[in-house]
């Protein structure tokens, strides 16, 4: 299938955010001072091979880079792809020497983790990856859907590590430095970080029209809806390229003084 019909497809299965609840509280990381460069990564979506690629590639390119390097990982880190429990093993190990791992929260962390809550209120997650990330998991499928509540309650707790899930629930949904916002998402024009919901923060799609009135001055970097290729504009930059679907998984390079930079992991061949 062509990039450009699959990105098409996957476009139509996203999930459409809900009736907007009240802000959950996550945590916003704010930094007064940047470190010597930061690599944001965008949706990995179980892909760890890419994630491993591209972690590989950042470490070349940052090479003689002074001071500390943050890879900040942009959220959705489950569902559609093959590996999500492997993705998260794999952030839950140390950090390469010289590095800082920052994993934000997008809105398929949610998904899983209202469904871990209670099966009954977070079927949503059912049409929209979760089948991928649960076999991940080595869970058996046959007849899950249909037992009872508590059946796939004790399923899942049974299958699914608690380091995992407290993962999920520790997650920061943004990190602020001088000039630049790091979110899953991304985030409405001139209110102030600290007033917008999680659910703007995880859930919102951009109107391309409403580009002019974003705030001067402050770069949003965020992924979550994906595009053939990383769109980069003066005041935001979308990094999400679809890896499940296209097998390319995007980074961009931050630093002061210097123009962003892009890199692209591809490890496996686009579905067909």
């Amino acid at each position: 299938m062509p990039q450009a019909n699959m990105l098409s497809l996957l476009r139509r299965l996203l999930p459409q955010r809900q009736s907007e609840p009240e802000p959950q509280g996550r945590q916003r990381l704010v930094a007064d001072e940047w470190p010597g460069a930061i690599y944001a990564i965008g949706d990995i979506h179980g892909c760890l091979a890419e994630l491993q690629r591209i972690e590989q590639m950042i470490l070349e390119d940052a090479a003689g880079t002074n001071g500390e390097i943050w890879l900040v990982y942009l959220g959705d880190y489950v569902d559609r792809g093959p590996n999500s429990a492997g993705v998260i093993d794999h952030l839950l190990t140390p950090a390469p020497p010289g590095t800082r791992r920052i994993c934000l929260a997008g809105n398929h962390e949610e998904l899983m983790l209202t469904y871990c809550r209670n099966p009954a209120a977070g079927a949503q997650w059912m049409k929209l990856g979760a089948l991928e990330t649960l076999q991940s998991y080595g869970m058996p499928m046959a007849g899950f859907t249909t037992a009872t509540l508590q059946a796939r309650l004790a399923s899942l707790r049974g299958h699914i590590p608690s380091s995992h899930l407290d993962f999920l629930e520790s997650l920061p949904v943004a990190l602020s430095l001088p000039g630049v916002v790091l979110v899953h998402a991304g985030m409405r024009p001139d209110i102030p970080l600290e007033q917008q919901s999680d659910d703007v923060l995880q859930w919102m799609r951009y109107d391309p029209a409403a580009e002019p009135a974003r705030r001067t001055g402050l770069l949003v970097v965020h992924g979550h809806t994906p595009a053939s290729v990383p769109y980069v504009s003066p005041g935001r930059i979308c990094i999400d390229t679809g890896a499940y679907a296209t097998g390319r998984l995007t980074a961009i390079r931050l630093a002061p003084g210097e123009s962003p930079r892009l890199l692209t992991a591809t490890v496996r061949n686009p579905a067909s």
